[in-house]
């Protein structure tokens, strides 16, 4: 076993803090992000799972807009905080691998700024809590690795029984820390009796999602095959520039001192190994590249001690480059009318704007539906992020229920068959294969954002009535991604 050095705990609270109050002060500009409209609604219909995604986040989001009110500021409180002690278990992870106190808080300095926890930070997202818990893993695993005490595979496994109700991802650094286990070593830890008791409990947590998604076919398994198939060869093409712009290129001679540092450490090769297998396993897959982004935390971790050997001045050149360009591109720092200059790299930011004036402008096409037929007509939307903001601002602009077959809003609810009247759809462009689902349908406007994100330009198309009773229809609507 070897030893730690005691813990830099007001220091990295400290970062912690300081973070917090960045985001927090940030947190009410621009405005929800598509996903979070999307939990808001899910967290108002809670279930044991969803069809894209385990229950943890709506719940979290219900929590905390409950607690701190229905508004961007409020529903973000909960991704606050729990970015505030991802950093703080950040800095834990290097105490593990013999960080002085100094090292300690330049790994948490480095979390901080990081552009990815940044950017799950800002918003709610299954993101946001995936990160926490990969981490939690790693400081476990890593215990357990630097002591050979299997007990804390109890912890490791309640931790990923936790995450498996908010994302399923957490199978791929669990996957890659064994079969790195298996390959460098210590494989002593793999004979401990705790390894079954862990896996035990984190089944036991697990199953009443996994119960839900057997009981409904599986359908996260058909959405995430969806997102490969539309997605992969993209990501794969994207995956390593990403690696390296997302966490911040500022921060690539630590993690690459890092990485160096455990390869030399017998009992700590296999959480190095980890990192680049699980980067194969995700390109294979064509999944995004953030899935690989948490085990590189780690790595910065690794080495963050030898960064107090290096020139103070070039490191704090370093470290408020990376800050800086991580708040500009993740954060809401920027005006919206400049958020196109950063698009490009972070799409996220631009899907935090624009939806009130789609609410107004879908408000301002009902209105010309003649009064007398309003009772029968229907609102119908092309995607979850469009009916999470009539759900959010229709009622204020005297609109009905707005519905979607997108994702889980397939199965909330759907238009009575006595709704036989005018249809307006709202989608991202004109649907020839929608549309023949409707009669006599007609472009009626268009969404005109400010800045470039997929909601600019949206289409609004009029029909005179569904082409058959909804209860037929619905099937045919349904979307998974």
């Amino acid at each position: 076993m070897t030893a730690t050095r005691p813990f830099a705990a007001a220091p990295v609270s400290a970062v912690a803090g300081v973070l917090a109050v960045v985001l927090t002060a940030l947190s009410g500009r621009y405005g929800y992000h598509r996903d979070e409209l999307y939990f808001i609604v899910a967290g108002q219909k809670l279930d044991w799972g969803y069809v894209d995604q385990p229950p943890l986040t709506p719940l979290l989001a219900r929590v905390s807009t409950t607690l701190f009110g229905d508004t961007p500021m409020g529903l973000r409180v909960v991704s606050t905080l729990t970015s505030a002690v991802t950093v703080i278990v950040v800095a834990l992870i290097a105490r593990e691998f013999g960080s002085s106190r100094g090292g300690q808080v330049v790994a948490a300095v480095c979390a901080a700024a990081s552009g990815f926890l940044l950017g799950v930070g800002h918003m709610v997202s299954t993101a946001t809590f995936d990160l926490l818990a990969w981490m939690l893993i790693c400081l476990f695993a890593v215990k357990l690795l630097r002591t050979g005490d299997g007990r804390w595979w109890l912890a490791l496994g309640l931790t990923a029984g936790i995450a498996l109700q908010n994302k399923y991802l957490v199978v791929l650094p669990v996957g890659a820390l064994l079969l790195a286990l298996l390959i460098a070593g210590p494989r002593s830890v793999l004979r401990s009796r705790w390894l079954l008791a862990g896996v035990a409990v984190a089944g036991i947590v697990a199953l009443p999602n996994v119960l839900w998604q057997f009981q409904h076919d599986w359908p996260q398994l058909t959405v995430a095959g969806g997102i490969s198939e539309d997605d992969g060869v993209e990501n794969r093409i994207m995956f390593v520039p990403l690696q390296l712009l997302q966490l911040s290129p500022f921060l690539i001679p630590v993690w690459v001192v890092g990485f160096r540092r455990l390869w030399r450490t017998p009992w700590a090769r296999s959480v190095a190994l980890a990192y680049p297998m699980l980067c194969v396993v995700v390109l294979v897959v064509g999944g995004k590249s953030y899935y690989a982004l948490p085990l590189l935390l780690v790595l910065v971790a690794a080495g963050a001690d030898r960064v107090l050997t290096w020139p103070r001045s070039l490191v704090a050149v370093g470290l408020a480059l990376t800050a800086v360009t991580s708040a500009v591109f993740t954060l809401p720092a920027l005006p919206a009318s400049a958020v196109d200059f950063v698009i490009p790299v972070n799409k996220e930011q631009g899907e935090q704007i624009g939806w009130p004036a789609l609410a107004a402008a879908v408000a301002d096409q009902w209105n010309r539906i003649p009064p007398e037929q309003r009772s029968s007509a229907t609102i119908f939307t092309g995607n979850y992020g469009e009916a999470g903001a009539l759900r959010r601002y229709g009622p204020d602009l005297g609109l009905p229920t707005a519905y979607s077959g997108h994702m889980s809003f397939a199965d909330w609810e759907r238009p009575q068959d006595t709704q036989t009247g005018p249809v307006l759809l709202v989608g991202i462009e004109r649907s020839p294969a929608l549309e023949a689902q409707f009669r006599n349908c007609t472009a009626v406007g268009r969404i005109d954002n400010f800045v470039d994100n997929d909601e600019d330009g949206a289409a609004l198309v009029r029909c005179d009535s569904p082409a058959e009773p909804w209860s037929a229809l619905w099937p045919k609507l349904r979307r998974y991604y």
